[in-house]
């Protein structure tokens, strides 16, 4: 992470066109992000548009549902990043259809890394996936990390 290049990223989510939580996106998850103070949370129900085989919610979008997690459990903390490093362990197939939970939070804060975790169960509480993640601070906003339920919120 040490070599990452100086570029400029645009941190404006105003066109909410995010794969993960943009409303305006046609084909995205529309997940959005609650916040208790220690733990982003949202709930989702992948139809067959996000399937891989028969039945079975793609790996992929599993994937993403824990990378948004994570990311936004960070911006709940006040800061913008870049996920930098993530590592996914399936616990058991999701399946189209079946309303899961996805949860995550900060497990270490540091001025430029951020680590993080995340799990989807479905609502009886069985795992399905969890996964961690080191994040690339790439802005740090203090007056936002007090508006953070009001400021980071994607519709479902």
């Amino acid at each position: 992470m040490a070599n990452w290049p100086k570029i400029s990223i645009n941190t404006d989510m105003s066109d909410s066109l995010c794969f993960g939580c943009g409303e305006n996106n046609p084909i995205g998850l529309k997940l959005s992000f609650k916040w208790d103070g220690k733990t982003a949370r949202a709930e989702a129900t992948p139809s067959k548009l996000y399937q891989g085989w028969p039945g079975i919610v793609h790996g992929g979008i599993i994937t993403s549902m824990l990378d948004e997690a994570m990311s936004y459990a960070v911006r709940f903390e006040g800061m913008n990043c870049l996920t930098a490093k993530m590592q996914i362990e399936f616990k058991r197939p999701a399946l189209i259809d079946e309303p899961l939970v996805i949860t995550s939070s900060v497990t270490r804060n540091g001025k430029r890394v951020v680590k993080t975790k995340a799990s989807i169960f479905t609502r009886d509480g069985t795992l399905m996936a969890e996964g961690t993640a080191t994040h690339f601070v790439i802005e740090t906003k203090p007056d936002e990390a007090n508006n953070k339920e009001d400021k980071f919120q994607g519709n479902v």
